[in-house]
């Protein structure tokens, strides 16, 4: 610890993200990135941007990005906010909204990257026990609060909520504004994108790291009203005027445009996944109901961390995650067929 540092950081526990190999042969499936690379236009408009261009600086609006992404989802321009990644879109809007009286909610097991934020920006929060089968009970939800966040899909379980119940949720919470963080929404869930227009408090926050394969890029934006969106923007306007850089931008549009492309990579993981859960379930795994681009799964019979080190040494990167409640899952990302496959092998033969 220094002495330099600001009090108020000291306790701070920072957000620890999976293990990135140097080198070696590894199969990562570990970090939920896209098996596939992005789309070939991507490609194409990156090499298309004037090095004289990179001297300037970036629209600090996005204003291209903005009306790809409005044009694509079927909302306004006005309606939209894009960020460095979803992850600095979630924490403008935790600065932006969440420092209330009452306490903010979120699942006990979720995104872990929800309470280093609030750590960060002095924010009070309380967390919602998930239900027995690890669902989320929205009507655990019905209490004073100063905002709500929830994963949907929800990460690490994979599992997602109807669009019905998060419209009850919305309901429930008029006063307080409520984030929909839909970063595996792509994979067979419901997004939330079509409420924005009746529920004035509801933010839906996605990415291009995962179904458009541009994690290396960082593009994230949010969706929601435009009282919202404004007080998104003062806040990114008081941190950093150009978040997104020029070549990030100029991909982002490519990659939303190029629908055939984002169909046909979204159905191949959605069908490796529906490989991958039938053969663990065949050797013995239980597998949570999942609509993201990973499996929640626990062996009935052996230790989830021993089976995490067995792979490893094997040149298979799962996600373990040492805490009370879960500490009997590994969080699995749905890779290639033939990764998977190397995957099924691995585990057949340790077992």
């Amino acid at each position: 610890m220094s002495k330099f540092w600001s009090p108020s950081i000291r306790d701070i526990e920072p957000y620890v993200p999976g293990e990135q190999p140097k080198g070696g042969p590894i199969i990562k499936l570990n970090t939920n990135e896209n098996p596939y690379p992005p789309s070939p236009q991507v490609i194409k408009a990156i090499q298309g941007i004037p090095p004289e261009q990179l001297r300037l600086y970036p629209d600090p609006d996005s204003t291209e990005l903005k009306q790809a992404i409005a044009k694509n989802l079927s909302v306004l321009e006005k309606n939209v906010f894009v960020g460095n990644g979803s992850d600095e879109v979630l924490g403008l809007a935790f600065m932006a909204f969440f420092r209330q009286v009452w306490p903010i909610l979120y699942p006990n097991y979720t995104y872990s990257f929800y309470p280093v934020y609030c750590n960060l920006f002095g924010i009070e929060y309380r967390t919602v026990p998930l239900s027995e089968d690890f669902s989320i009970n929205i009507d655990d939800y019905e209490t004073a609060n100063g905002g709500i966040v929830i994963a949907n899909p929800n990460a690490p379980t994979g599992m997602a909520m109807p669009l019905a119940k998060i419209e009850k949720l919305l309901n429930a919470n008029k006063e307080s504004v409520v984030i929909v963080d839909e970063a595996y929404v792509d994979f067979g869930a419901e997004s939330a994108v079509s409420l924005i227009d009746h529920h004035e408090n509801l933010l839906v926050v996605q990415t291009l790291s995962k179904s458009r394969s541009l994690a290396g890029l960082r593009v994230g934006y949010a969706l929601g009203s435009e009282a919202l969106i404004e007080g998104l923007e003062r806040v990114k306007n008081s941190f950093n005027s150009y978040p997104l850089d020029t070549i990030a931008c100029k991909a982002a549009v490519a990659a939303i445009e190029d629908r055939d492309y984002f169909e046909q990579t979204r159905q191949a993981i959605i069908e490796s996944r529906r490989w991958l859960t039938h053969e663990l379930e065949q050797l013995n795994f239980e597998v949570l109901p999942s609509k993201a681009n990973f499996v929640f799964v626990s062996h009935l019979e052996q230790d989830s961390a021993s089976l995490y080190q067995q792979l490893r040494e094997k040149g298979l990167l799962v996600r373990y995650f040492n805490k009370p409640g879960i500490d009997q899952y590994l969080r699995i990302t749905v890779g290639t067929p033939d990764e998977v496959q190397a995957l099924v092998k691995a585990l057949k033969e340790l077992l």
